[in-house]
């Protein structure tokens, strides 16, 4: 039975140590993230939500 280790280091040779920043990889520039991801622009629509219910409880 293989271990996770095994199978991730089975590209590898013994005296390689794999480089994280060596492989191709995606990169996003933090604009593009904060638009696209979901808990950036769900955080920003329950804070308005938030506000509004305050100001509808409380009538300020």
């Amino acid at each position: 039975m293989s271990t996770a280790v095994d199978v991730a280091r089975s590209g590898h040779e013994d005296d390689e140590e794999p480089d994280p920043f060596g492989e191709a990889r995606i990169e996003v520039d933090a604009d593009e993230l904060r638009t696209v991801a979901p808990g950036a622009w769900l955080s920003g629509v329950s804070s308005r939500l938030n506000d509004a219910i305050d100001r509808f409880t409380w009538d300020r």
